[in-house]
């Protein structure tokens, strides 16, 4: 076939045996898990290192230090001995609330503090080979084929080119998307002829959505490979981390994932350089924290990172959830749980927050970042059913548990805010009785000490806001970030910017979440949508239609506040800002301009926008001289014969139909074409479903060509 690449891989005659565009398949047998039963592991890692024990006794001590004085202090806010029912209620979520925001600062800390893990091997990449593997479901093929271009040139360039394997695996349902994908693929193997293999595979079926797809691709082909680098349709990896993770592979025969920490790149929206900077200056600190007290017993986020594909096989098999959805079937963060199983395996799991050259691209607004929230928070929330897994360490244990607070601290914060609510209401409308049936002299006044608790609300901000500081006085003593963000002036206005922001976006997110949570408890789905990876602007009507009961919500509650005290929304004004501008700043969020301008004044900027690394510079030339996807992409096969080849070529066969159940869009499929007699009124007869089945079907395919245009 046209541009069909050698493979280091032959037949016992010296020739490539491939089958559409993959190669000869090399099954591996991957079971599926028992969460009841644990394996039995034959695999001693012993003790967990001092880093990581030093790293947990500082995050332990700090969490319980930090959340004990809250509570204490609380307790003597509200005098423990005359408490009502609803100051303990409120102090209840106070605790959990504090808890939480305490472990994030005691975490960050440790990452502080904790010295890297820095793996030193003499291990080489011979012998070894590696599937640079990126699932995708209906995506842009334009951006993904130019990022492994990048790649795939990078490597080359460093010599390292014939020990990986391009391997893309496709889930896409549209039409559109799959067949630019086919043509797009098909113009990278022959950039990349010389380069390295590329392969490619569209499933017909979307059994177990990612996770499945992955497995599918491990049991069939998986012999082939010793590891698989997982990639995102947005991820992007420079040659010397992708060659340095194979070393570290290379050089520890237990360890089992190892993953990297991505940077946020590529967009100029508002939201996107928030999230960008945030993770450039604060993200850092964070992410060595987490790396410090996991040690052997790391996460996995599902991209940008190295897996053994042997134990992958041989302790990830994913099962399905007893019970219906959304917490029942297949699971959806399958990443933390397979990191769990590799870990319950006997295998490491590392992170490397050392290694530079990993990035991703950050949702592009405000409503792109709750539509994918949703889809995440199922599936932490689905970790319910796993965290008590026979057989998981405690540590992967917390991994799920911090991914379920995650999503819980949403609905935590708003009953917290609402008890207090409560309180002021009752302290306003209900005239407290001083004097007891009993017999006293003097009347029991009701105490709350406001200076105490003023104290308190400092000490809690100042407990919020420390990995943000943290990470600011980081940032300002690397020379690279400090000077990549604007120099020291650049980095501490954009740390203040960037909190303002935050603080204004966050109660929209808590309600987000909570709305996710709770329809997640009362059983609806969140199903399976490609993401908007990339948006001029966030329309008025988008932000108006997502966000009015926001909007409606902090009217609402602060008419209310003002009527009981204007002291009330004083204190809830900060949170009231967010949800009255709910409308302009979703907006805004999506807002290219907003960003620009930002830039423009040296405000939230990152050190990739002022030096791009050169893979970063090389997809972004590749992005600009691609050709575009085709809009009516059947309609194209059916008048470009070289089109029409190369898609046919380049998709594996599709699976036969059981016996006695036809597809029945196959079936109408296939009478509309043989009963149109122009291609127009062939187009304008089939459905989504029924093009999908023509572009599958190289028979159909040529009778749509053989039709007259009209």
């Amino acid at each position: 076939m046209d541009g069909q690449l050698k493979s280091p891989t032959s037949s016992p005659e010296g020739r490539d045996v491939v089958r559409g565009a993959m190669p000869f398949e090399r099954p591996i047998d991957m079971p599926v898990q028992d969460l009841r039963n644990a394996p039995q592991v034959v695999r001693a890692l012993g003790p967990a290192p001092a880093r990581a024990i030093l790293a947990r006794a500082i995050v332990i001590l700090g969490t319980l230090g930090i959340t004990g004085y809250g509570v204490y202090e609380m307790l003597g806010i509200v005098e423990f001995s005359k408490m009502t029912v609803l100051q303990g209620v409120m102090i209840f979520f106070f605790s959990i609330t504090l808890g939480w925001i305490a472990f994030s600062a005691a975490s960050a800390v440790a990452g502080l503090l904790v010295p890297l893990h820095k793996p030193k091997t003499n291990a080489t990449l011979a012998g070894s080979r590696t599937a640079l593997l990126m699932p995708i479901y209906n995506e842009d093929p334009t951006h993904t084929t130019s990022a492994l271009q990048a790649m795939a040139e990078a490597l080359a360039q460093a010599g390292a080119a014939q020990h990986f394997e391009i391997v893309i695996i496709s889930d896409s349902t549209q039409v559109d998307p799959w067949i630019n994908e086919s043509l797009a693929i098909d113009r990278l193997r022959r950039e990349l002829r010389d380069v390295m293999p590329v392969w490619y595979r569209r499933r017909w079926h979307n059994t177990g959505r990612k996770a499945g797809n992955v497995e599918e691709f491990v049991k069939r082909w998986g012999g082939r490979y010793d590891y698989m680098i997982v990639l995102d349709a947005d991820s992007l990896m420079s040659a010397e981390t992708l060659i340095e993770l194979v070393r570290r592979m290379q050089g520890d025969a237990h360890l089992g994932i190892l993953q990297t920490v991505p940077m946020l790149h590529g967009h100029y929206s508002l939201f996107s350089r928030i999230q960008q900077f945030a993770g450039r200056v604060y993200g850092g600190v964070i992410a060595r924290g987490v790396a410090a007290w996991s040690g052997n017993e790391g996460n996995y986020w599902g991209h940008n990172a190295i897996i053994r594909v042997a134990a992958f096989a041989e302790a990830c098999g994913m099962p399905q959830l007893p019970g219906r959805k959304p917490f029942g079937g297949h699971v959806l963060s399958h990443d933390f749980v397979e990191a769990a199983l590799m870990r319950r395996a006997g295998w490491k799991v590392r992170m490397a927050p050392d290694l530079d050259g990993s990035w991703e691209e950050s949702p592009p607004s405000l409503i792109d970042v709750a539509v994918r929230d949703r889809r995440w928070a199922q599936g932490n929330l689905q970790h319910s059913k796993i965290i008590g897994a026979d057989g998981l360490s405690t540590v992967s244990r917390g991994h799920f548990f911090i991914g379920i607070m995650s999503y819980l601290s949403s609905p935590l914060w708003l009953l917290l805010l609402m008890v207090g609510f409560a309180l002021t209401l009752q302290a306003t409308l209900i005239r407290p009785e001083y004097f007891s049936r009993s017999f006293q002299l003097f009347p029991d006044w009701p105490k709350f000490d406001a200076q105490r608790m003023t104290a308190l609300f400092i000490f809690t901000m100042a407990v919020l806001f420390i990995p943000k500081l943290l990470g600011m006085l980081r940032s300002l003593f690397n020379n690279k970030v400090r000077k990549g963000c604007g120099g020291v002036l650049g980095v501490i206005f954009s740390t203040l910017f960037e909190t303002l922001l935050s603080a204004l976006y966050a109660p929209v997110m808590m309600l987000v979440q909570t709305q996710h949570v709770i329809e997640i408890f009362t059983g609806r789905d969140s199903g399976w949508n490609a993401q908007r990876r990339r948006a001029d602007a966030t329309a008025w009507s988008e932000a108006a239609r997502m966000h009015w009961g926001h909007m409606v919500i902090g009217v609402f509650t602060g008419v209310i506040a003002y009527l009981i005290s204007p002291t009330l929304l004083a204190w809830l004004t900060p949170t009231l800002a967010g949800l009255l501008l709910a409308i302009p700043l979703s907006k805004m969020s999506g807002s290219v301009l907003a960003g620009r301008v930002l830039h423009s004044l040296g405000l939230l900027r990152t050190p990739e926008e002022k030096h791009a690394p050169a893979v970063i510079r090389r997809r972004d030339e590749l992005l600009a001289q691609a050709q575009q996807p085709a809009k009516d992409a059947l309609r194209l096969l059916a008048a470009d014969r070289q089109a029409r080849y190369a898609h046919i070529t380049g998709n594996l066969p599709r699976p036969a139909e059981s016996r006695g159940h036809p597809d029945p869009h196959r079936l109408t499929a296939e009478q509309k074409v043989r009963d149109a007699s122009t291609l127009n009124e062939a187009m304008s007869w089939l459905g989504p479903a029924e093009k999908v089945h023509v572009a599958g079907d190289p028979r159909l395919l040529e009778r749509l060509a053989e039709l007259p245009e009209s």
